[in-house]
């Protein structure tokens, strides 16, 4: 263990926190969701498990806490990306396209932000108490209006169906991220019988595939 004294101060609490929250950052540049224990993280930031549980009610509660930032890293990084790709005087359908394609694009290296989203509502969601579950889904309400604020800049015709269609390309991000990693088995399953390897997803392309289904579809829909 570090040389780590308990914390007395908010300031001294806060640089723990930080200090827990780095290392479990550093932790998954190095391996999937699924692989981050509680017992290495302990390890890694010196500390005792117990500790570590001071500040963090469990590892999903870092996790989560995890997922917020890397969302935010994120969408602060869109309108950029978004203002030098879309061509705001093309037709709303190919802006959809548009806007999917760079959605898409922006994702190339953010493995760890698909990897928590695709464990968020099965994994991270759970393990957690009340308050820090309402904490983060405040947070996360908050994102969602901020991706949603910048799909109506560049396809004002969704109006208010622009929060709807953020809330589905999160899900549609985890979802795809998940199949696009099978398990050994089904690896060697898509081996062992070719016809079976149509089963098998690129994320990139079926995520685009889809997030531009998704956003012409709303822009056709009739508004609420």
């Amino acid at each position: 263990m570090s040389g780590f004294q308990r914390a007395r101060s908010e300031e001294q609490r806060e640089v723990r926190r930080r200090a827990i929250l780095d290392a479990a950052a550093a932790m998954l540049d190095e391996m999937p969701v699924s692989a981050v224990t509680l017992n290495e993280l302990s390890r890694r930031v010196g500390l005792a498990k117990s500790n570590v549980l001071r500040y963090f009610e469990s590892r999903e509660a870092v996790l989560l806490e995890l997922l917020d930032h890397a969302w935010k890293e994120w969408t602060a990084d869109l309108p950029g990306l978004m203002s030098a790709r879309i061509d705001a005087r093309a037709a709303a359908e190919e802006r959809g396209e548009q806007f999917a394609s760079v959605l898409t694009a922006s994702l190339g290296g953010r493995r760890v932000l698909c990897d928590l989203l695709s464990a968020q509502a099965g994994v991270l969601e759970h393990n957690v108490s009340p308050e820090v579950a309402a904490r983060y889904k405040r947070a996360a309400l908050s994102d969602v209006d901020a991706l949603a604020s910048l799909a109506r800049v560049h396809l004002p015709e969704l109006g208010d169906r622009a929060h709807r269609l953020a809330g589905f390309t999160l899900m549609a991000i985890g979802a795809v991220w998940t199949h696009a990693r099978p398990s050994r088995s089904m690896l060697a399953a898509y081996a062992s019988d070719p016809g079976l390897a149509v089963m098998r997803m690129d994320f990139a392309p079926v995520l685009q595939e889809l997030l531009a289904t998704l956003t012409v579809g709303a822009l056709r829909r009739t508004p609420f």
